[in-house]
């Protein structure tokens, strides 16, 4: 008799991972993923996915695994899994960090799977802290910046932090996005950060729905009169209800569109 859907999972290139395999990625952090909900055994924006680790492999290691490799190992993972759970994809070289991979060394994918997850409930208050993550248009790992300024925002009676750069331009959260509502139309911070996949989606949608968009230089001082919310894999959109001493509108009917347009993005198989 085969064994059923599992909750969680941890796969190497669509086998079991031994403690032997994963031991030394317990102590690495050159590597990068992709974070997704499965639905009915279904992804939304997969395709943004597949080009989000095609980018990020090339930047980090100058080659990647093909696309149908790629695919054949999350229905792998797929197949053992619940119909509704959280995959995480990390491709990684062999090689390790704090060494030059040669050009014969491969690539390996690791998949983990684990319950299926929808945020938290929020409102969200975001405290403002001055970070640039290095390689910002890559989803990597090791990011002790993130959980570094979660925790200093906690302390401080907030729910998580925002990121400012250098210029005073807010550009994403810990492990959000972050999107904003003037009443008219979606506004996106210009900055460099991590284009989401959940944001990759709700931007070809609004543009199917006909919803006006833009992207500009939003600073801490431009907030008054914004609704705001967070997204990120788990979720089109949360609430936030202040950044810094700065109360954000009520974001109740930009969070009805964010969820709309996400519902529309269908869900597909790998």
């Amino acid at each position: 008799m085969s064994a059923g859907p599992t909750s969680s999972l941890v796969q190497r290139n669509g086998l079991a991972a031994s403690a032997d395999e994963l031991s030394p990625l317990a102590f690495a952090g050159y590597a990068h993923f992709t974070a997704m909900q499965v639905r009915a055994s279904k992804v939304r924006g997969l395709d943004l996915h597949l080009a989000r680790l095609r980018y990020a492999s090339i930047e980090m290691f100058g080659k990647a695994l093909p696309d149908d490799q790629l695919r054949t190992h999350l229905r792998t993972a797929l197949a053992a899994s619940p119909a509704d759970h959280s995959l995480m994809a990390t491709v990684y070289s062999p090689a390790g960090e704090f060494a030059v991979a040669g050009p014969d060394v491969g690539l390996d994918m690791l998949i983990r799977t684990g319950p299926a997850a929808s945020g938290p409930k929020g409102p969200l208050a975001l405290l403002t802290v001055e970070h640039e993550r290095t390689l910002p248009t890559v989803k990597h790992v090791g990011e002790v910046g993130k959980t570094y300024f979660l925790r200093q925002a906690v302390a401080r009676g907030f729910d998580d932090a925002a990121f400012v750069d250098r210029q005073g331009r807010l550009s994403e959260a810990s492990i959000w996005n972050l999107a904003f509502w003037d009443g008219n139309a979606v506004v996106w911070p210009e900055a460099e950060m991590l284009a989401g996949t959940t944001m990759g989606i709700i931007r070809r949608q609004l543009a199917r729905l006909g919803i006006a968009e833009r992207t500009q230089e939003i600073r801490p001082a431009d907030l008054a009169g914004l609704a705001g919310v967070v997204m990120n894999s788990w979720t089109p959109g949360i609430a936030i209800s202040r950044i810094d001493a700065t109360p954000l509108r009520d974001p109740q009917a930009f969070l009805a569109l964010l969820h709309r347009a996400y519902e529309t993005e269908p869900l597909v198989s790998p």
